[in-house]
């Protein structure tokens, strides 16, 4: 996957990967978008900052970690979050699996890896 109809749409490859990352995982983080994606942070910050300065996506403060979430009080967030769902859906699933496979959340207690 290398610029999709998001890229051109928004100028950008890294916004649509800040855009995946973030719809798949619900929020996001930049360190984890350039990692997981190798992409440079300082992009990807840029990206995510303008997307919060637009009021598509709100970020909080957790310890030293600026995290972003889709603004829920935004009319545009939700148009956007449907057009990175068609995009999002039409990544193959080994491609899917390939780009999103860090586990971001801890396992269950007891529960076998």
């Amino acid at each position: 996957m290398k610029g999709g109809a998001l890229s051109i749409l928004l100028g950008s490859y890294t916004a649509e990967l800040a855009l995946l990352h973030l719809f798949h995982y619900g929020e996001t983080y930049g360190r984890a978008v350039a990692r997981d994606m190798n992409a440079s942070l300082e992009s990807v910050q840029r990206q995510l900052d303008k997307f919060e300065r637009a009021g598509i996506l709100i970020s909080k403060l957790v310890g030293r970690t600026r995290l972003y979430l889709w603004n829920p009080k935004s009319p545009l967030a939700p148009k956007m979050k449907e057009m990175v769902r068609e995009v999002y859906e039409g990544i193959p699933l080994e491609r899917r699996v390939e780009l999103f496979s860090e586990r971001r959340r801890p396992r269950g207690k007891g529960k076998p890896v």
